[in-house]
């Protein structure tokens, strides 16, 4: 006899094309840095969300960045922390 996992999406793991549909487009480097994590699709929706600006929200309801979603939102925003504003110049 073998066990079978349950069906749901919380223990579910993600693919290239969760991924993509979660997160949007990404770099292949950075979908394979995702992928070697073994990240779950309720993982990757959290990581989402902090990505976007809603981290407050979740951490507010006890949902801490930690782990593998923190690793996911590291690798998602990086090249967001790489891009520096213009400098200001003045008139």
């Amino acid at each position: 006899m073998t066990r079978q996992q349950p069906a749901s999406a919380d223990l579910a793991k993600a693919t290239h094309e969760d991924l993509t549909r979660i997160l949007g487009d990404l770099d292949d480097s950075e979908v394979v840095e995702i992928l070697e994590l073994h990240p779950t699709v309720s993982e990757v929706e959290q990581a989402a969300l902090w990505a976007a600006g809603e981290g407050d929200i979740l951490e507010r309801k006890g949902h801490e960045l930690v782990g593998v979603v923190a690793s996911i939102v590291d690798i998602v925003t990086a090249d967001e922390e790489d891009e520096e504003p213009p400098p200001a110049t003045n008139p």
